[in-house]
């Protein structure tokens, strides 16, 4: 998988990207996989981690909701024979896919994957015209659904919480003007309009549409959500010892992870204005240090590691617990139910 299309404020979103797995080494350190040992890879992209889980001896159950990435990895099936079961799931249901005596692992790479990226008639990319869509699942409202639709009290909650675009009301209420006479139906009319409301500055890193399409992404596939219900899923699914390893690239979506392993560690929380909480059982362990990212010759080889960040831990046999969203503190945004065409 690759970072947010738009993500972060390094590389602009939609140049052609040759698809490296980020942390690769660390991942593997952290998964530990070997002969006789189950790994879930929940999000298989263009199938960098799981390739490299196959070749340590490990069996792998792959899932990835983007058709297309089915059908590719399907040579990568065939040769590994019976030790790869690539299936088009949601990873936040990861543990309907797991075996009955419970996994050794799961690693999760949070992202748009640079295939997604590269087709300009999936609509992630604004440097490749194509339609305003971004559902990976290729099913449900698009991006320009939403874009035609939702309130402008909506959309300036979508790009101001999921892009932390600095504009969002201006650009919000431009688009309802906009589409008032004229529906947007591609990603540079979109990219355009967010131009002329907030022109591209000489010293700017990222084009003015970054954060607006990293946030449309984010909410069509509902990435946040899923990322939550994948770690309640992965808390289930595992078995004692198993290992539970997340790759980053955005500040929400690390917030998110480090929220959940905080929560599970065990320790007693609290403030000096509130008592102390009594402490639960550890569900989890940290492996090694609580975030470890690219080195500096990762990320000159590969720029997108450059806001990439790992969190880790080992599963105990304490039971799991439920599936508290909030945990997470995640605002309520508009629902993708009401800006279907």
């Amino acid at each position: 998988m690759v970072t947010n299309p738009g993500e972060a404020t390094t590389e602009p979103e939609g140049g052609p990207v040759r698809h490296i797995p980020v942390l690769l080494a660390e991942v593997l350190e952290a998964l530990v996989p070997e002969p006789g040992k189950v790994i879930l890879d929940g999000t298989f992209g263009a199938g960098g981690y799981t390739t490299a889980i196959l070749d340590a001896g490990a069996d792998v159950v792959a899932l990835d909701r983007d058709p297309t990435a089915i059908a590719s990895g399907q040579a990568l099936v065939a040769q590994y024979s019976g030790r790869l079961s690539l299936v088009r799931s949601q990873f936040s249901k990861l543990a309907d896919h797991a075996p009955e005596g419970g996994l050794d692992g799961v690693v999760l790479d949070i992202g748009v994957s640079s295939m997604q990226i590269d087709e300009a008639e999936r609509g992630f990319s604004f440097q490749k015209n194509g339609p305003l869509d971004m559902r990976m699942s290729k099913h449900g409202v698009s991006a320009a659904d939403v874009v035609n639709h939702a309130k402008v009290s909506d959309l300036t909650r979508i790009f101001g919480f999921l892009g932390e675009e600095k504009q969002p009301g201006r650009i919000a209420r431009a688009i309802e003007k906009r589409r008032a006479s004229e529906a947007f139906a591609t990603t540079r009319e979109l990219a355009n309009l967010i131009e002329t409301v907030n022109p591209r500055k000489a010293k700017d890193k990222i084009h003015p549409a970054t954060r607006v399409f990293q946030a449309l992404r984010i909410f069509v596939n509902d990435e946040l959500g899923e990322l939550a219900q994948a770690l309640f899923a992965a808390e289930r699914a595992l078995k004692p010892g198993g290992r539970l390893v997340v790759v980053t690239f955005h500040s929400l979506e690390d917030r998110i992870v480090k929220q959940f392993f905080a929560d599970r560690s065990g320790k007693a929380s609290g403030s000096r204005h509130l008592p102390m909480v009594e402490a639960k059982a550890a569900i989890f362990q940290p492996i090694g240090r609580s975030m470890i990212s690219a080195s500096e010759a990762e990320a000159e080889i590969n720029p997108r590691a450059r806001s990439a960040k790992l969190r880790a831990g080992i599963r105990s046999d304490a039971p799991p617990r439920s599936a508290d969203m909030s945990i997470f503190d995640l605002p309520d945004l508009a629902s993708l139910a009401k800006m279907g065409a």
